[in-house]
């Protein structure tokens, strides 16, 4: 029998699964905040801009698609985090923005700003955003500043749940450190994901040498920034939820998540693995150009990972650090049994739809790109 508490992991399930895919389409980003690092001539940025001009919809698409789900399953969450930290949601959308602006008029006739200056806002994008959706993450393990009152529903004047503490919202992120190593983390992983991409789906020798030195330095701060991040989350307190739902800090709450779910650690293993044999093969092997294979799939089972200790194993997900009983876990902050069984049998489609993008993301990369097929073809 379907309890309502199996729907609530179901979909927290979802929401990891999600939150992986974006992560790892977030190469795209990456692959933009190289375009005049990588890319030394007019040609190289053509190449590098049109590889990642192929596949930026997917990014957009799964962001849009990835606080759908949360408006749907968890709507506390969305009302607190999306009304409340809106400043850095507008930033990213601002930033997803630019780039969509970018790709449609960097080409056309009578650009008054130039080439360049596209380029410059697509390389702040593959930066900023990162950046900033790791930041953010961030706050699941260290909390934010809000407050919950189920009761003011009923407040005809004012029927506001969930209020923001402080004139920042959500910009007081980047005063913890932590959030700022996530994002850091975030954004050279993707920056590491567009390097091996590209090197991928470009044939140009001389790029490729680019991008491979490239991916080195990205890939050297990714695991300076991971083994930061490690430390903290495995020694940090987390936010425990008690039998009785009252939240409470609990020393080394993340690491005794990993050790009393031993899956969720072999997934985080598995994904480790795989994400820097990608890098390490790719960097030792100049034949060798699949690496974001191995490496695409490492990030999703990785990130699926960490999204599974912040929620289950009876754990707030979005702690309060203003009050932790306001914190948000998958019991308190999640739709109807209702809403969310209706939804499941939707959520079957999901696996026909990636068969879909699969096919003809295939299509679409049988051939690498090279700088003969780009003048025979419309360019971004």
């Amino acid at each position: 029998m379907i309890t309502y508490e199996f729907l609530q992991n179901y979909w927290w399930f979802l929401i990891a699964l999600l939150g992986g895919l974006l992560v790892f389409l977030l190469f795209v980003q990456g692959g933009n905040a190289l375009i005049f690092l990588a890319g030394k001539n007019e040609q190289e940025r053509e190449l590098i801009v049109n590889s990642t001009g192929r596949k930026w919809e997917l990014t957009f698409t799964t962001l849009v698609t990835f606080g759908g789900a949360f408006f749907a399953s968890f709507p506390l969450f969305y009302s607190t985090s999306f009304g409340g930290a809106y400043w850095v949601w507008i930033l990213i959308l601002i930033t997803f923005v630019f780039q969509a602006v970018s790709y449609e008029f960097q080409s056309k006739a009578g650009n008054l700003l130039g080439k360049k200056s596209f380029r410059i806002f697509l390389t702040l994008n593959g930066c900023l955003a990162p950046l900033l959706i790791g930041t953010a993450v961030g706050t699941f393990f260290t909390g934010s500043q809000f407050m919950v009152d189920k009761g003011a529903v009923g407040n005809i004047a004012s029927p506001v749940i969930s209020r923001w503490a402080n004139g920042w919202h959500g910009l007081e992120a980047v005063a913890e450190p932590f959030n700022v190593g996530f994002g850091v983390m975030v954004m050279c992983l993707a920056i590491s994901l567009g390097a091996l991409y590209m090197i991928n789906n470009i044939d140009n020798n001389k790029l490729a040498a680019q991008l491979r030195k490239s991916l080195l330095v990205s890939f050297g701060l990714f695991l300076v920034a991971l083994l930061f991040v490690l430390i903290k989350l495995l020694t940090m307190e987390g936010f425990a939820v008690a039998a009785d739902g009252v939240v409470v800090m609990e020393k080394g709450k993340y690491l005794h998540n990993f050790l009393q779910m031993p899956a969720v650690l072999a997934l985080f293993l598995v994904g480790a693995v795989l994400l820097v044999s990608g890098v390490v093969m790719t960097l030792s092997k100049k034949e060798f150009k699949r690496g974001i294979w191995l490496s695409g799939p490492g990030t999703v089972f990785a990130v699926m990972a960490l999204f599974m200790i912040a929620g289950y194993n009876n754990t707030a997900y979005y702690p309060s650090s203003l009050d932790l009983q306001d914190s948000l876990t998958l019991a308190n902050s999640c739709s109807s049994e209702f809403t969310l069984k209706t939804m499941a049998v939707v959520s079957l489609i999901i696996p026909f739809v990636v068969a879909y993008i699969a096919y003809f993301w295939r299509k679409m990369d049988k051939k690498s790109l090279t700088t003969e097929e780009l003048n025979s073809s419309e360019k971004y």
